[in-house]
């Protein structure tokens, strides 16, 4: 019972804590709406005028099927660099002749533009889903990667070793101490790679004519529709902060609920 009251007061002040997102967001509109009484309709539209047409385009069960086709293709990429990436770093943190070996890789894959990738992944797979995503994996990986390993290489040693002295054993060490310190370096590189994974899909549905979001600004782009491009742009936001806020976030307080006694009356006594 305890246990559930803490958790329903932690999503009460996450909840709680979205006033301020909320206080950004109309700060932005309201800065959009005075950009567009300099500029008018051509250069930027409305902001109330932009949600209409995001709305209709909600209306349509086939642009939902459009929606899904480039959330699928960006969540993939970044649960399979999650995956891997995350894996590798771990090792790499538990090994140093590893992350020096790792580090000039990084240096190379990172120093490779995106839309290089995009070229080589084109000839590779074709215009497939398997493009996009091996596209967003090459992109996402090194962020997943350097993350974790920075995480676990910086872990306080000092900890590790008290939790050795009363007797835990090396999986129980690391689940305890050095798991729970990787995850303030893992969770910041995780939302940056799931931002950089719908930013990807988007960018290479635009340049390749694979459908999504991107060929339907690419459409605007030929129509000049400007209202039409910044409605979908705001679409593939709002689909960004939906798994944000609906997955990393809640995930993110569960397995952080240590940080609770560093703030006031967090203390359980």
């Amino acid at each position: 019972m305890t246990g559930l009251l803490d958790r329903l007061g932690r999503s009460a002040r996450f909840l709680w804590g979205g006033w301020s997102g909320l206080a950004a967001l109309a700060l932005f509109a309201a800065l959009w709406q005075a950009g567009h009484e300099a500029y008018g309709d051509f250069i930027l539209p409305a902001p109330l005028a932009t949600l209409r047409t995001a709305l209709n385009i909600l209306g349509s069960p086939e642009n939902w099927a459009i929606f899904i086709a480039t959330m699928r293709r960006a969540l993939i990429g970044f649960a399979l660099s999650a995956l891997i990436g995350g894996f590798a770093g771990l090792i790499a943190g538990y090994s140093p002749a590893t992350m020096r070996l790792a580090r000039p890789l990084l240096t190379v894959i990172l120093g490779v533009p995106p839309i290089a990738w995009l070229v080589l992944a084109l000839i590779w797979f074709g215009a497939t889903d398997g493009m996009v995503i091996v596209t967003i994996f090459v992109g996402v990986v090194p962020l997943v990667f350097a993350g974790t390993a920075e995480g676990i290489a910086t872990r306080d040693r000092g900890l590790d070793a008290m939790a050795e002295v009363f007797g835990a054993t090396r999986l129980r060490r690391f689940w305890s101490v050095g798991f729970r310190q990787m995850l303030a370096h893992l969770f910041p590189a995780l939302l940056l790679g799931l931002a950089s994974s719908i930013k990807v899909a988007v960018m290479i549905e635009v340049l390749s004519s694979v459908g999504g979001i991107g060929n339907e600004l690419a459409k605007a782009r030929q129509y000049m529709d400007v209202t039409q491009a910044l409605a979908w742009i705001g679409i593939a936001v709002a689909g960004l902060i939906a798994v944000e806020y609906a997955l990393v976030h809640p995930v993110r307080a569960e397995v952080e609920r240590w940080r609770e006694a560093a703030r006031p009356w967090g203390i359980k006594r």
